[in-house]
């Protein structure tokens, strides 16, 4: 293995210093690959490379960019490959790949950079995928012939971002679940983004308690449609504007179980209540709900000094027999996926509390009063009994509960968090969701300034940029919800013009998908995720290969065709009319939504897929009857036919509602024993078996 020459590189953004690279070695999983690890002398930005053998590279450079506000550089590599992909996908697509930490490490600022929003954009990205060229020349013999980028979520705020403003480093960008803060083309402010809309969503979880779960089964396949029903006059106006505003119907569950969403006001909480008035009048000045209406907010206040039994890591959470109940499984799970991010399933993020404090915990802060960790400001961001999970912002996120000790005492005030159930009326952009909150084209409530977004996300939007755009959104997303996967479309004919938008960008809807994989998605008792949501990432990676086909041959790739009616998405039952590559499916039970039988009386079960032309055929349908997710019986699928049709008969042995769901897979080729890009869509009827 030759030495990798850096002396002459040369930066082509001043910013960073000479290259240096600190790991170079050979690994063996998934398939043999040379690892690289390095950084920019003076400056915090890290990079890994992993470039495959040459008989598996085919010319790509691929760089998949970090959800959240990114700050590391090996999550590609890690546990959370899952979600950005893993170097299996890079490796079958022909490439090799570039993590950048975006110009910081962890949550913490670059002090050479401060809070300049182009080096955690975009800046530092691509200042790695130049030296990834160089380091690449050396290893294949030449630099590669085109070059990639993307991401989901907090990816997918900064791809658009690299490719509008680093031209000739990349051919094209890949976004998926990305948001609409767009702009114009050279405003390099710091966004304003405050999340009303999840504070919206907070407040549904908040007032409706239970009674969420109802909404949910009012909500899913065979239901009754209408899911106020039950509902107080104050909760029907809560869930109603949460709907206005754009959440995704059918996603109700995930109102229930936040995760990405709460993550987001844990981090910047401590800054926007320092900076924003709104948070203290809420409490003292009419037009608040706070002073004008305290019985919505009141019974659920914590405001109490505890001293800590104990500081928990995830790997305490995930392995201990004292929390392996059911009512710490979402605690649980969203402890590991953030342990995961960022390599820290040893790092003290939860505490247990000497008892189960009165109020409402999610959201609540946490403010260290004595010990080694005195002074961090954390957030309650899940809660199970007495067990707190929690993070924050900066050093504070870093650190979370590190060095405390038992006995340590903290402080659990949610104050501020009631207030912002209750922010969305009063912070909200120009965009058409928040018309509701005006009237004459004058704010109904008092409003205030939404405040600076972390530097981390970087700046608006562009639609001027060279090259080709492929963005895929999700129709059941409760983190960008649908009516966020319109904006670059928009901006793009708005800066460009309609004919630009054909030429170079292309969207996407993948139906039944979240922000993350069903297998990192909580549960509800009654039926496994994977029965109501898909895996997305095999859209992800054909939307790739699609792309690249057309950068280096010109085949233009299929958009999906939708209406947005309401701030909801909604896609034509047909495939043919509604294009894309996802097939599209439909399961009956006695021929309706909903079937009523008796216990040991049959039910007849029927599918009908159909794939888009042009995007394959199906390869496999099977069947879940009782909701685990397993999906035991296959229909016999051979591959050759974009449409197909089965009907089952079944009886159930016991009472209860279930869930009879189909997963349909396609593939371009019509590859039935195809271990990648299987397509997948699913449908479900209810049928409820009386005792």
């Amino acid at each position: 293995m030759s030495t990798i020459e850096t002396a002459s590189y040369k930066v082509t953004d001043d910013f960073f210093g000479a290259p240096y690279i600190d790991e170079d070695a050979e690994r063996a999983q998934p398939s043999p690959y040379r690892y690289i690890h390095g950084g920019f002398t003076g400056t915090d930005t890290r990079f890994s490379f992993c470039f495959p053998r040459s008989e598996d590279y085919q010319g790509r450079l691929l760089q998949p960019l970090e959800g959240a506000n990114a700050g590391h550089e090996t999550v590609n590599t890690g546990p959370l490959g899952l979600v950005t992909g893993g170097l299996e996908m890079a490796f079958r697509l022909g490439g090799y790949t570039v993590e950048s930490n975006m110009g910081h490490i962890g949550d913490v600022m670059d002090a050479k950079a401060g809070p300049d929003p182009t080096i955690y954009g975009y800046r530092a990205a691509a200042e790695s995928a130049r030296f990834s060229k160089h380091v690449a020349s050396q290893i294949y013999g030449a630099p590669p012939r085109y070059a990639y980028v993307f991401g989901g979520s907090g990816g997918a705020r900064r791809s658009p971002l690299c490719l509008a403003y680093a031209p000739g480093v990349w051919d094209a960008a890949l976004p998926y679940m990305g948001d609409a803060k767009d702009g114009d083309y050279g405003d390099m402010r710091r966004l304003r983004q405050g999340a009303p809309n999840f504070a919206s969503m907070f407040n549904v979880q908040r007032v409706l308690r239970e009674k969420i779960y109802d909404v949910v089964d009012a909500m899913w396949p065979g239901g009754s449609g209408d899911p106020f029903a039950g509902l107080s006059t104050h909760q029907r106006q809560e869930l109603q504007n949460l709907y206005r505003i754009g959440y995704p119907r059918g996603d109700e569950f995930m109102i229930a179980q936040p995760m990405g969403q709460i993550w987001l006001w844990a981090s910047m909480a401590a800054r926007i209540v320092a900076e924003d008035a709104y948070f203290q009048r809420f409490w003292t000045e009419p037009g608040h709900v706070g002073f004008d209406e305290p019985q919505h907010v009141v019974d659920d206040l914590i405001d109490t000094t505890v001293e800590v039994k104990r500081a928990l890591s995830a790997g305490d959470l995930v392995r201990d027999p004292s929390f392996q109940g059911a009512e710490f499984g979402p605690l649980r799970g969203l402890a590991s996926i953030f342990a995961g991010m960022q390599g820290a399933d040893k790092l003290l993020s939860a505490i247990e509390l000497p008892e189960v404090p009165g109020g409402y915990a999610l959201g609540a802060g946490v403010t260290v009063l004595s010990g080694e960790a005195a002074g961090r400001q954390l957030y309650c961001i899940s809660a199970a009994r007495n067990v707190w999970l929690c993070d924050g912002a900066g050093e504070d996120s870093n650190r979370r509960f590190r060095g405390m000790k038992p006995g340590d005492k903290v402080r659990l005030n949610n104050r501020d968090f009631l207030a912002y159930c209750y922010y969305y009326r009063h912070h909200f952009p120009g965009s058409p969701e928040y018309d509701f909150l005006r009237f004459g084209g004058r704010p109904i409530y008092q409003t205030y300034e939404e405040p600076e977004a972390s530097p981390f996300m970087g700046t608006v939007h562009t639609g001027k940029f060279e090259g080709k755009m492929m963005w895929v959104h999700h129709t059941h997303d409760a983190s960008l919800w649908p009516s966020q996967g319109i904006g670059m479309r928009n901006n793009i004919i708005r800066e460009c013009g309609e004919a630009a938008m054909r030429q170079k960008f292309r969207l996407r809807w993948t139906e039944n998908a979240e922000h993350v994989p069903p297998a990192m998605c909580p549960s509800p008792p009654t039926r496994a995720a994977n029965t109501w949501l898909i895996n997305y990432q095999p859209v992800i990676e054909q939307c790739l290969a699609d792309l690249a086909a057309w950068v280096e041959q010109g085949i233009e790739p299929t958009g999906t065709n939708f209406e947005m009616i309401e701030n909801q998405v909604y896609l034509p039952g047909d495939a043919a009319a509604r294009g894309g590559i996802q097939p599209v499916a439909c399961v009956t039970a006695n021929g309706a939504a909903r079937a009523e039988v008796g216990v040991g009386e049959t039910v007849v079960l029927e599918v009908k897929a159909e794939v888009p032309p042009g995007a394959g055929t199906v390869i496999a349908v099977r069947w879940d009857f009782d909701g685990l997710g397993k999906f035991p019986l296959s229909e016999d699928v051979d591959g050759k036919s974009a449409t197909v049709a089965f009907s089952r008969t079944h009886g159930f042995d016991k009472p209860g509602t279930y869930f009879v769901t189909a997963m349909v897979e396609s593939h371009r080729q019509g590859d039935v024993s195809a271990t990648s890009r299987r397509i997948s869509n699913l449908a479900a009827a209810r049928v409820v078996v009386r005792a």
